[in-house]
């Protein structure tokens, strides 16, 4: 049986708890005034198991305590772009929120959310995936099989 499963609206607090654990690992004073207003839409989407967005988690082994805790999550979104040549069906899968509790670190827990999350992917027919890795992250993606990506990328703010 895999430790790895779905989240559901249930976890939606923690999922947002993980996620700051992620923003903190690279901008430590980083604010968490933001979760209240995230936390109905994450609900919606997690509630969804039809939709474009998946977060898979493994539940924390070490908090009896604390039932509803997560040891790691990884979550991502299926992306619809005019295909073209190395995807010509437009489906992209994008990889975000990728975290572990520092407790619960070195235990193959994000990998194997990755893997569950990749195989949702696959079974979507999305034709390729694509991530920002951290440096401490990038040595298990590229065990993974994910390169560096040579195309540009610039950002604006609204």
């Amino acid at each position: 049986m895999s430790l790895v499963r779905r989240a559901v609206a249930e976890d939606a607090e923690e999922v947002l708890r993980l996620r700051q654990v992620m923003i903190a690992s690279v901008s430590p004073d980083a604010s968490t005034d933001w979760q209240t207003e995230s936390l109905p839409g994450l609900r919606s989407r997690l509630a969804d198991p039809d939709g474009d967005f998946a977060a898979f988690v493994v539940d924390h082994p070490d908090h009896p305590d604390r039932p509803d805790a997560l040891a790691a999550l990884v979550v991502g979104t299926l992306e619809y772009r005019i295909g073209g040549p190395n995807r010509p069906g437009g489906l992209l899968g994008y990889v975000f929120s990728v975290a572990t509790d520092p407790d619960a670190r070195r235990r193959g827990y994000a990998r194997a959310c990755m893997d569950a999350l990749l195989e949702w992917f696959r079974e979507r027919g999305v034709g390729h995936v694509m991530l920002t890795a951290s440096p401490d992250a990038e040595p298990l993606y590229a065990s993974m099989g994910f390169t560096r990506d040579a195309t540009p990328s610039m950002r604006l703010y609204l």
